[in-house]
């Protein structure tokens, strides 16, 4: 299995995860042109973050999307995962765990992360276990948004 950030060429793979990802996650159906217009807008503009992927072969197996937030507190950035998807054909094989390694490495790496934050669906029991073992620690905070792409 090989772990790097997405290109160009991933564009239609990645689309094709995140809204299979809403569907079965969140129940949630989303429209093909808004997420190939926003995915392809984050892998041409790494300010807004980058995708990496695991892929063996030709096959993508799993993606996560990295965004930043800065934090006045901490006088540092913290690193959003999101759209977080493994291929069915290839869960319970440790995929997302070596994505998240490689971008705790690279976080690491860049000396101005002070860490890392996700979120997930309340009712995502699996993959707050998955979380769980790899050292997350659920907050006192509740997500809250105003969301005028409705």
């Amino acid at each position: 299995m090989n772990i790097r950030i997405a290109t160009v060429s991933d564009i239609s793979i990645l689309v094709q995860y995140n809204i299979a990802m809403a569907q079965e996650t969140e129940n949630k159906t989303l429209d093909y042109d808004v997420v190939h217009k926003g995915v392809t807008s984050v892998i041409n503009d790494t300010t807004k973050g980058f995708y990496l992927i695991a892929k063996d072969a030709d096959i993508i197996m799993g993606q996560l999307m990295i965004t930043t937030e800065w934090s006045d507190w901490r006088n540092g950035y913290f690193w959003w995962i999101q759209s977080v998807y493994v291929h069915p054909d290839y869960r319970k094989r440790s995929i997302f765990r070596s994505l998240f390694l490689h971008a705790k490495d690279l976080a690491q790496q860049k000396g101005s992360i002070c860490g890392m934050r996700l979120y997930v669906d309340e009712s995502n029991t699996t993959a707050q276990h998955v979380y769980s073992s790899l050292g997350w620690e659920k907050t006192d905070y509740q997500f809250f948004e105003i969301d005028w792409s409705k």
